[in-house]
């Protein structure tokens, strides 16, 4: 074997190591169970499930079913002028399925709204990671920046659309801006705090061994402060979609936040209602997405932290 390829040879062996060094573990050889115990865990954890989703279809049925009764004539309880029903909020959604809104289909609200938050999100995450874990391997960069970020992540960032429809109108463009603003800060944070978690023992080994600051990075950093990163994505959808709808709210031709913007001016509460679970069931579809690209991603983990990440 070549100096070379050995040389490559305990890069990956480095590398394997940072994997197990990001959760906590040194080691990254895995003994499975016994056949007998696997399929006893498989059924426990098939049980688990079944309660969990058992649970929660009945909360939903007690939370809904309670407001559907509370807010009948008969009862009178919560009045539904202000607070909706949900049948209302049902007739509402086919109505708009059926017949459209008064800016269009509802599938143009929902695409505008989803194109707005996606753009913000790809833009967010990725600047927020080479941001982060720039910062977090300059010490001195880190230093002189620190004040600014600090005053910037004081500032109430979501009032900033307001300047961004000033600057860049009510299309599209304040939006992504909105949406991504809001991610960046999130994924930022966490691709630092990463970054800086990294035992800076493998670093020095892999430059012991030759490797170039983008191996390093490739290699040790990222697979360290990937759990960092990840774990800023659920949050970060859900801010790209509240930067949209904020922006769509304070000026828009199309979108979702215009939809409940214009039915709480005529106080069509149902139409409120409406446009937010529509804007509910994205997020959830989006966590699913991010879920999925969780297990993928960090493949490499023990099953036992893959099934608290999948529950």
């Amino acid at each position: 074997m070549s100096e070379r390829d050995s040389s490559i040879e305990s890069m990956r062996n480095v590398a394997a190591v940072a994997q197990g060094a990001a959760f906590g573990g040194g080691s990254t050889g895995h003994i499975g169970p016994s056949a007998d115990i696997a399929a006893a865990s498989r059924a426990k954890h098939r049980h688990w499930r079944q309660l969990v989703w058992g649970a929660r279809i009945a909360t939903f049925v007690l939370i809904f079913g309670l407001w559907e009764l509370l807010t009948a004539k008969s009862v009178g309880v919560i009045d539904p002028f202000f607070w909706g029903r949900p049948s209302g909020i049902w007739n509402q959604l086919v109505d708009w399925v059926q017949h459209g809104t008064q800016f269009g289909s509802i599938w143009l609200q929902i695409w505008t709204t989803l194109k707005e938050a996606g753009l913000g999100f790809i833009f967010g995450v990725l600047s927020g990671m080479v941001v982060g874990i720039t910062l977090g391997q300059f010490r001195f960069l880190s230093e002189v920046l620190d004040p600014y970020i600090k005053v910037v992540n004081a500032v109430p960032r979501i009032v900033l659309a307001s300047l961004f429809i000033v600057a860049f109108g009510v299309g599209t463009s304040s939006k992504v801006v909105t949406a991504a603003v809001l991610v960046f800060f999130g994924v930022f944070f966490n691709a630092y705090q990463g970054v800086r978690e990294v035992d800076r023992n493998l670093i020095n080994n892999a430059r012991v061994l030759g490797a170039s600051r983008w191996q390093i990075n490739r290699n040790v950093v990222l697979p360290s402060a990937a759990t960092w990163i990840i774990a800023s994505l659920h949050l970060a959808f859900g801010l790209a979609i509240i930067g949209a709808v904020v922006g769509e709210i304070l000026g828009a031709q199309a979108g979702l936040g215009l939809l409940i913007y214009t039915s709480q001016s005529s106080f069509v509460i149902n139409g409120v209602f409406a446009g937010m679970a529509i804007i509910a069931l994205i997020a959830l579809l989006a966590e699913f997405l991010i879920s999925a690209l969780e297990r993928r991603v960090l493949a490499w983990r023990p099953p036992s932290q893959q099934g608290a990440s999948a529950a």
